[in-house]
């Protein structure tokens, strides 16, 4: 029969949730302590509880060496011979046990600092134990009772031990009242030089997820899946659901008859909004269900690897895409795991615009490029700061006009070389720039002008009858080379067919003019 002592120790071991033998433990060393202190002794002290009487007996404990010459630490160790003496049975190399009187000796204050020990033990082991409960159940769901509010903290009961809620694991929407009811998640358990913090959280999606499973059967049942979940605690939560069976509608499932399903799970977050979702795998239809209610105009994938979406919207939906402070496009790239960039039809034409700006203005061509602009009207239009001829097409006659050396004539032999190379671009044929020194033929010009306005609908027969009608040279020769060489009228040189290099005497003679 166990004594009276035991039988409390049991029943202390069972309150606190810990081994009885750890309680015993606790005892008996704090007898050794306590001993030590009355005999101010260093030996190697023991003690032993008497389950059947309840005594507690100590003794210090010495090995037995062969001779005395062996006897390193008199306090540690006896010679056999002296052994036998107490204990006739004890063998070399065993351990003398030599009882200590304890029974109305230790006192008051060795009664005292014996109770400080075995609190102390029972405190560790208690510790010890609530940590291997706790750090195994994380993320799990436990109902909790409200214990205490302590400052921004709520001290909860969840069973064998208290468990923590800091403010930042609190929806913003919730208040609590003493001993009222709740659902916690286990968020995680610390080490802590007070014992195991188990800390609990209101703000974890797993609360959203257990809530689900609990209010629908198809979830519970394996019908429904959540795919994903993404939370702002007392504002807004977005989850995705879908069916493994296809007559099973995922989201109406969860929403329930009349939406009495998640309306019991927002009355439980104290109103705290949520979207269901259909989850897709293509991530570009995924965007646009996750971006609700907003409507989207088109995704683009800017970068798989990276994922990257580029999201485009009507204008008057972009402050619904985006959400009140940014939270509605937050939660949709987080459901999705992609980084998200919304832009509205107006933000995404500027874009266009500016990078088709930025294409063109490096797509220049040289002036030299384009035949039958000469060395002279060349350097006459670089020195006015007109270099290629993108910015020679854009300039008006009033312009060129007031470049110095260039009069009405020459701004028409401009025009005529500049649409001249256009129209080739046009017809897929590149224009290569003539040779250094090298004239361009009037046949090619008249050539071209043709084809030009073949193009436009006439016959080529017919530009080059206009072009042999206007020009006053009775020769049949080549007009460009012969306009150089005799210094051919000014009348000679405005034919359209015509275009020959322009000579600083010549833009001179018509400044004259």
């Amino acid at each position: 029969m166990a004594s009276e002592l035991y039988n409390t120790i049991d029943a202390l071991s069972r309150e606190k949730g810990i081994d009885p033998q750890i309680v015993v433990s606790a005892v008996e060393d704090a007898i050794v302590v306590a001993t030590r202190k009355y005999y101010k002794t260093q030996e190697n002290l023991r003690a032993e509880l008497d389950k059947e009487t309840g005594k507690i007996r100590a003794f210090a404990v010495k090995t037995v060496v062969e001779n005395p010459e062996h006897v390193e630490d008199p306090v540690l160790q006896v010679t056999l011979d002296d052994a036998r003496k107490i204990d006739p049975n004890v063998e070399l190399g065993g351990e003398l046990q030599i009882p200590k009187q304890t029974e109305g000796i230790l006192g008051r204050i060795a009664a005292q600092l014996a109770k400080q020990v075995i609190f102390q033990k029972v405190r560790e082991a208690e510790r010890d134990t609530v940590y291997n409960e706790y750090i195994g159940r994380v993320g799990e769901i436990v109902n909790a009772t409200v214990k205490r509010i302590e400052g921004p903290d709520v001290i909860f009961d969840i069973g064998k031990a208290e468990a923590r809620m800091p403010r930042k694991e609190q929806s913003r929407l919730e208040s609590f009242a003493m001993g009222e009811r709740v659902r916690v998640g286990i968020a995680r358990v610390e080490r802590a030089s007070k014992g195991p913090a188990v800390v609990v959280s209101r703000a974890a999606p797993e609360l959203v997820q257990h809530l689900f499973q609990t209010e629908v059967p198809e979830i519970y049942d394996g019908t429904v899946v959540i795919r994903a979940i993404a939370r702002e605690a007392g504002e807004r939560t977005k989850i995705a659901v879908m069916s493994k069976d296809k007559d099973v509608d995922a989201v109406g499932a969860c929403v329930g008859m009349k939406g009495m399903r998640v309306q019991s799970i927002i009355r439980e977050l104290r109103g705290e909004k949520i979207d269901i979702i259909e989850y897709h795998e293509d991530a570009v239809t995924f965007a646009e269900k996750a971006l609700q209610p907003a409507k989207v105009s088109r995704v683009t994938v800017v970068d798989a690897g990276d994922k990257h979406l580029e999201v485009v919207v009507d204008d008057s939906q972009l402050s619904l895409a985006i959400g009140k402070k940014g939270q509605n496009v937050r939660l949709a790239a987080k459901l999705l795991g992609w980084k998200i960039d919304i832009k509205s039809e107006e933000e995404k034409r500027q874009e266009v615009e500016l990078q088709m700006s930025a294409l063109v203005g490096s797509a220049s061509t040289p002036l030299e490029n384009v035949p039958g602009l000469g060395e002279g009207l060349i350097e006459k239009l670089s020195a006015a700061g007109v270099t290629t001829v993108e910015s020679l097409a854009d300039m008006t006659p009033e312009q060129l006009e007031a470049i110095e050396g260039i009069g009405p004539k020459t701004v028409e032999k401009i025009s005529l070389a500049v649409n001249n190379y256009f129209a080739g671009l046009e017809s897929g044929e590149s224009i290569a720039p003539p040779a250094e020194g090298e004239e361009i033929p009037a046949e090619a010009v008249v050539q071209e002008s043709a084809a030009n306005a073949e193009g436009a609908g006439e016959p080529a027969e017919a530009a080059t009858e206009e072009a042999a009608a206007e020009d006053s040279a009775s020769s049949e020769a080549s007009v460009a080379g012969e306009a150089a060489e005799a210094g051919e009228t000014a009348g000679q040189a405005d034919s359209p067919g015509a275009a020959e290099e322009f000579s600083p005497s010549e833009d001179k003679q018509e400044e004259r003019n």
